[in-house]
């Protein structure tokens, strides 16, 4: 009788990501021949705009398929150039690290600057991989619930009250995944001037920077003081901006010896992205009008989506939902559904609801669970119009038949 395997205490701590395994659910019954809807997964539906395959594609053909050090110092200097123009932050290249997606930039930083027992401040409603990066690096989650009441959004007490000498770090996503919430500049500077008069540090995920609707104006959290810029590492890259998920460039600036840090880590991890993604990447950047009009062209639909969504979930008997301000997705509360019988199945919580949609409606929603709510389910708009229709029809069917 073969042994039983002993995992490292971290990895048996850690949950699956839940988008990634609804998304993997969804396809294998899509591979059974079931019609499934998916709302799961957050990738844009667009293709990636053809200046930017163009610029991949001929770094591919003219052989750039090698280590990527030229062609990562030619997309350090377009990031910089592009943090000065549209966040008012002015940094070196080598204050910049260019990783395999955002998800990566993201768990270097946790990696290099919390160690075992920091305490990590996050809002709840939380893009579901922050917690599992603050368990990684062994650091100690403190969570602070907000709600529709507050648009999901936290306020400077908030903050100020959850801060003690064992703070290191406080994430900080917007626009938001899950909940579409934005914060205002003023929110902004409210919570920044907490994390300077605090001297901890924080990370600014503002990977969904361009989808943002309506009349918020963005504000970058390190361009608010020289202090804070030596507190903040600003995070984004080009997944959900251009359209360019699977080639899985991110990125961070901040400090010299946190991002020094990161290039450490990462040089024993995974090294650079491929250099044809970077070359996709420097296009992107580059070519300003190209990239800009693809852009306006895919926040328009986005817009689209997330209204006719927004209001269709709002007529769905049991559910409410708070009108998304940025990124694309919904995050309704369905607890008013909880109690309800569908065929045999009882519903008391998201993880429950989303199991009839998926069984009996063939509708693959995320659970609030995973982003550390007990009330929701997230959709993502980053899907066709008439998938969306197709979707909302069935849970209708399923809600008010």
């Amino acid at each position: 009788m073969a042994s039983k395997v002993r995992l490292a205490r971290r990895i048996c701590e850690v949950q699956p990501s839940a988008t990634l395994a609804v998304d993997a659910k969804a396809k294998a019954l899509q591979a059974q021949g079931l019609d499934i809807v998916g709302f799961g997964v957050g990738e844009p539906d667009f293709d990636t705009p053809g200046h930017i395959v163009n610029a991949a594609a001929s770094a591919m053909k003219s052989g750039d398929t090698k280590y990527s050090a030229k062609r990562g110092a030619e997309l350090k200097r377009l990031i910089v150039e592009k943090l000065k123009r549209e966040n008012n932050l002015e940094y070196k290249p080598e204050q910049v690290i260019v990783s395999n997606g955002g998800k990566q930039s993201l768990y270097n930083l946790c990696q290099v600057l919390v160690d075992e027992g920091d305490e990590v401040i996050l809002a709840a409603p939380y893009w579901v991989s922050y917690l599992e990066q603050i368990r990684l690096a062994g650091g100690k989650p403190v969570i602070l619930n907000t709600t529709e009441a507050t648009a999901f959004k936290i306020a400077p007490q908030q903050l100020e009250k959850a801060i003690t000498p064992k703070t290191k770090l406080f994430i900080h996503n917007s626009p938001s995944n899950p909940t579409g919430s934005v914060y205002t500049p003023e929110e902004i500077r409210a919570i920044a001037a907490v994390i300077e008069k605090a001297g901890i540090y924080a990370l600014s995920d503002e990977i969904y920077e361009h989808l943002i609707y309506g009349d918020i104006k963005f504000l970058s959290m390190a361009a608010i003081s020289p202090r804070l810029k030596e507190l903040v590492v600003t995070v984004n890259g080009c997944s959900k901006t251009f359209s360019m998920t699977g080639c899985r460039i991110g990125w961070a600036a901040g400090p010299d010896e946190i991002i020094k840090a990161a290039l450490k880590f990462q040089s024993h991890a995974t090294s650079d992205p491929a250099a044809f993604c970077q070359a996709g990447a420097a296009e992107a950047y580059a070519s300003r009008p190209a990239s800009e009009a693809a852009v306006a062209a895919m926040r328009k639909q986005f817009d689209q989506r997330r209204k006719h969504m927004h209001a269709r979930l709002n007529r769905l008997k049991g559910v409410t939902c708070l009108e998304p301000l940025g990124a694309f997705y919904c995050f309704p509360n369905i607890s008013g559904v909880f109690g309800r019988q569908f065929n045999a199945t009882r519903v008391n919580s998201p993880m429950d609801f989303c199991t009839v949609a998926l069984e009996q409606a063939g509708v693959a929603l995320v659970p609030g669970e995973a982003f550390g709510s007990s009330q929701h389910v997230r959709l993502s708009y980053a899907t066709s119009m008439d998938l969306i229709t197709k979707g909302l029809d069935r849970l209708e069917k399923m809600l008010n038949g």
